[in-house]
């Protein structure tokens, strides 16, 4: 017999804890209501002849209840029962108070580390934060089974976004824009009708970004190929006016060169505006709306050069950057850039090679735009190319009624992620036993996501008119509800796995970059990614394997683990996981290699994958980069990159801050000591190199750092 624990740990049954806590009980009472030695004997046998592999803890303690009220012990089974009541309160105790004390006070550092584009000194921040605390405790207590917050606390899974989950609402989407912008939408009960030009698509759109981005906790994607058809719109009514105006006064070509400068000027105002009202604007969810523009020029497209001019434009004003309070141009955090490489613009004499040649510049100076293979997406997705959403998760390729493939006006209906190294240390290098708890874990996954589906099954459109009854997701009536989205695979909910490296470390004494760790490795993938086809399949809900960007919880779960096993050589003496199928920082590889490597696992991580190399000062490296973009189209789907180089806000310095031995640093040009003014690269808190850890000071400048 085996006993499931409220955490999801299936451990072996141990009938003396049940007498220990018999004879506990039986010090709380006088003698005469104590339970002998021949009646726990009886209570034993009681348990084992339910005959049950299985047993929850909870029903082994009804079973003692109700063998000391069979035998008259009242007063004993009152003890035992207040036991357990005093238990259970102990941990559905309310948890939001001290919490939410030390957000006010600005001391939440969990919080300050979990979201770094949410300020948690603003007021407007802490606000969101207050619900969110509030909603992260009546989850835990109320909404989610007793053994699903258990196995979260102890860091056995991750319940993503449960300051969240009270609500019904989803985690990010790709907006279906093209049919906001074509058909007209509605915003704060006020019709918006179809767009007469390119600016004024512009402004609708970011007004569509923001309400989109108030109604879920995920981000949201735009494909800026449907303001294509805007930009020609302004074109053509450029030339309307000057007919009217000059008549034949003008030549076509004097006509032709106005227009050229009217449309140039409206292209950048419009990007102008995007980029401006993005990175100005405030959801209620406290922070920049987390958007991610599409960069594909699809020659299928009847409006690819428009769409080309708006990506050049795009790129231009990212490389040239926003100012901040002091004046000085800085890189914008929103929105998040998506470059796509295709045949005709992967440095190989493709049509529209100088645009990647921009892009390329602009990864050097502002880290953005990441890039995406059209050739390897067309391997992994029947044939299709659309963008990542804002939580870099992919949805599964799904036809509406005529056969035709649809990607945008689809969601994320949340995310769970699963400790894998946890389950490497209890397994001892036991192969048999580490696929047994892997297994076990797995359907804890399960329930625990089942546990976000149905709490937005039964949701009406009326909860959030943008996304389901004017165009961001779909055209329901009011009062319809949502459900038909949430089954048939139109919908994903992700399975997300942290620390494979850890993992194969723990179980084969070596990294998964080698052949014997890689091969283990492999299978663990395997056996995740079956997990999701299969409950896909019983289900019929859009189940994937997503290799998530969480970088906060690799903390999270390296801290918990820590804390319960102690130092582990090579896995927790790190104070960090490796992310998802990620080689570890400290191997000894290349660029190019670890794009090769990994791609193998963005393979079986269909729902969501990213990989990314450093470079040292891009700015110098650009011969470099380009050659890793175009590796990147012939060998793996998704990239981004990462430098070594400092930047600091106040006076635009970019280049190496050195940090000193009491970890404390200050710009080398203008002395700026405000860390909060300054970007200080990944090396710092264990990503990119060993800086930070050999300086031994990890708890209080991790936060910070994490922060910045």
């Amino acid at each position: 017999m085996r006993i499931q624990k409220r955490d999801g740990r299936i451990v072996p049954y141990e009938e003396e804890k049940i007498v220990e806590a018999i004879r506990k009980a039986n010090n709380e009472v006088e003698e005469e209501y104590r339970a002998d030695e021949g009646l726990i004997g009886e209570i034993l046998e009681d348990v084992k002849r339910e005959g049950r592999e299985l047993q929850t803890v909870e029903h082994v303690q009804d079973i003692i209840e109700e063998g000391l009220v069979g035998h008259n012990k009242y007063a004993l089974a009152k003890k035992y029962i207040v036991y357990r009541y005093q238990r259970s309160l102990l941990r559905k105790s309310n948890t939001t108070d001290e919490s939410i004390l030390k957000l006010i006070r600005n001391e939440n550092k969990e919080l300050a580390e979990e979201n770094s584009n949410k300020n948690t000194r603003l007021a407007s921040t802490q606000r969101d934060y207050i619900a969110g605390e509030v909603s992260r405790d009546v989850t835990r207590r109320l909404l989610l089974p007793e053994h699903i917050a258990l196995a979260h606390d102890n860091g056995v899974i991750h319940f993503h976004d449960a300051d969240y989950f009270i609500q019904p609402i989803f985690n990010c989407c790709l907006i279906n824009i093209q049919d906001m912008l074509d058909n007209g939408t509605s915003i704060n009960g006020k019709m918006i009708e179809s767009p007469k030009s390119f600016q004024v698509a512009c402004t609708v759109t970011t007004q569509i970004i923001a309400a989109v981005a108030s109604n879920q906790y995920g981000g949201q994607s735009v494909n800026v190929k449907h303001l294509g058809k805007y930009l020609r719109k302004s074109r053509i009514k450029f030339e309307k006016q000057l007919d009217e105006e000059f008549g034949d006064s003008l030549s076509r070509e004097e006509k032709k060169k106005i227009v050229d400068i009217r449309l140039k000027d409206e292209l950048r105002s419009g990007v102008q505006t995007i980029q401006y009202q993005i990175n100005t604007l405030m959801t209620t969810n406290g922070q920049s709306p987390f958007v991610t523009l599409f960069l594909h020029m699809d020659e299928e497209d009847e409006y690819v050069e428009e769409t080309v001019a708006i990506i050049k434009e795009i790129l231009n004003q990212r490389l040239k950057g926003t100012k901040n309070e002091k004046g000085v141009f800085v890189t914008p955090a929103f929105p998040k850039l998506v470059y796509v490489l295709d045949e005709n613009n992967c440095l190989k004499g493709g049509r529209y090679d100088a645009v990647t040649r921009l892009a390329a510049r602009c990864s050097a100076k502002r880290m953005y735009p990441d890039y995406i293979s059209a050739k390897k997406m067309r391997e992994n997705y029947e044939g299709n190319v659309f963008s990542c959403m804002g939580c870099r998760s992919f949805l599964s390729p799904w036809k509406d009624e005529k056969g035709s493939y649809k990607w945008e006006g689809r969601f994320n209906q949340g995310v769970v992620s699963l400790n894998l190294p946890q389950i490497g240390i209890l397994a001892k290098g036991e192969e048999k036993v580490f696929w047994k708890l892997l297994d076990e874990r797995l359907e804890l996954c399960y329930e625990a996501l089942m546990c976000r589906h149905k709490a937005l099954e039964g949701t009406v459109s009326d909860v959030s008119p943008i996304h389901w009854q004017y165009g961001a997701i779909a055209r329901l009536k009011k009062g319809e509800k949502i459900d038909q989205y949430l089954h048939g695979g139109y919908s994903t909910m992700s399975l997300g796995y942290i620390g494979l490296y850890e993992t194969t470390y723990l179980m084969k004494g070596c990294s998964h970059t080698s052949h014997e760790g890689k091969d283990f490795a492999l299978r663990v993938m395997d056996r995740m990614k079956n997990a999701a086809a299969s409950w896909k399949k019983e289900t019929g809900i859009g189940f994937s394997l997503y290799g998530t960007p969480a970088e906060s919880l690799c903390y999270r779960f390296a801290r918990i683990d820590r804390e319960k096993f102690g130092d582990i050589k090579n896995v927790t003496d790190k104070g960090y996981y490796t992310n998802s199928y990620h080689v570890d920082v400290r191997e000894n590889i290349d660029a190019f290699s670890k794009f090769v490597f990994e791609s193998e696992f963005q393979n079986k991580s269909l729902g969501g994958a990213i990989s990314y190399v450093e470079i040292p000062n891009l700015n110098n490296n650009l011969e470099a980069l380009e050659e890793l973009i175009k590796f990147i189209y012939d060998n793996i789907q998704y990239g981004e990159f990462n430098t070594k180089s400092d930047y600091c806000h106040v006076c635009g310095f970019d280049g190496e801050i050195e940090i000193n031995d009491d970890m404390e640093w200050e710009c080398p040009q203008c002395h700026n000591k405000d860390h909060s003014k300054m970007n200080v690269t990944r090396r710092t808190c264990g990503y990119l190199g060993e800086n930070f850890w050999n300086a031994g000071k990890t708890k209080e400048i991790r936060a910070r750092v994490l922060h910045l």
